[in-house]
């Protein structure tokens, strides 16, 4: 039986250096040579999951910014899905700043960035440099974005999760991210991994049923939860631990993704001591 198979990346796929370890890169290279779907789905936006997608050698859609934006890139695609934010909240955001707590706006969509200041801008952050035509300003931000990005503090990103869902909680959902920096990303009310997977599903004439899913993150519960076998890595949250049917043996560090799909699959894979294919 075929499946897709969503992959996220961070803390997932990529290792503690966000890497495709040798080993994971040739575990789903095989799969998909079996004839199973390997599908990226992602809260980075395109630009920042370029590589990976060219890596392991894609040309199917995939999900990014957590399933706002659904295409296959550098294609036309008559699929493609795009769900996004209305603009006027973007600078109501800006103007509550400060009383909210956020030291910076960014707003996302499939091809472009902006931020509201550069004097704080992290190129390695946003993986690419910015310039006065990347300020979010109504002059530049001329559409409705696919997501809003907002910057806190650790002890302030709960706090600031709970009154942005108060105050625009009929229009956007709100997640915070893992790892070192307190993130926070607004997407259009109900939108989230797993609607951009069972979008795809449909759309790729699976069933829900044939989909296998592994994740790590808060924004991953829902694909996780919603798959017909959801897996969450060893070094997952207890949300999407929680959320999963199962988890693997191994951490991202540890390639656990491949170590769990090549059993799950049946795949028969060899590897040398350097984890290159024999």
């Amino acid at each position: 039986m075929k499946k897709i198979i969503a992959i996220d990346l961070d803390g997932t796929t990529l290792n503690a250096r966000s890497l495709i370890s040798p080993k994971t890169q040739l575990t789903l290279l095989a799969a998909k040579k079996a004839g199973h779907e390997v599908i990226i789905a992602t809260g980075r936006p395109y630009r920042m999951s370029h590589q990976f997608y060219q890596q392991l050698q894609l040309n199917n859609p995939m999900v990014n910014l957590n399933g706002a934006i659904i295409h296959i890139p550098e294609q036309r695609w008559q699929l493609e899905k795009q769900s996004l934010v209305a603009r006027d909240l973007v600078f109501d955001l800006i103007e509550q700043r400060q009383n909210l707590g956020i030291n910076f706006v960014a707003a996302e969509n499939k091809e472009t960035y902006f931020i509201d200041a550069l004097d704080h801008f992290d190129e390695a952050f946003f993986a690419g440099p910015a310039t006065v035509e990347n300020l979010l300003t109504p002059k530049n931000l001329t559409t409705d974005p696919a997501s809003i990005m907002l910057g806190t503090t650790m002890d302030n990103a709960v706090q600031l999760a709970t009154s942005l869902q108060e105050r625009y909680g009929n229009f956007v959902d709100v997640r915070t991210w893992g790892g070192p920096n307190a993130i926070l990303e607004m997407t259009q009310k109900g939108v989230q991994k797993a609607s951009g997977l069972a979008y795809l599903a449909k759309s790729l004439g699976f069933k829900q049923s044939d989909v296998i899913a592994f994740g790590d993150e808060h924004n991953d519960v829902e694909m996780l939860a919603w798959a017909g076998w959801g897996v969450a890595m060893k070094n997952g949250t207890k949300e999407a631990l929680s959320a999963a049917n199962d988890a693997t043996r191994f951490t991202n560090d540890e390639d656990g993704l491949a170590d769990y799909l090549t059993e799950y699959l049946g795949l028969e894979i060899g590897f040398s001591e350097n984890f290159q294919a024999v």
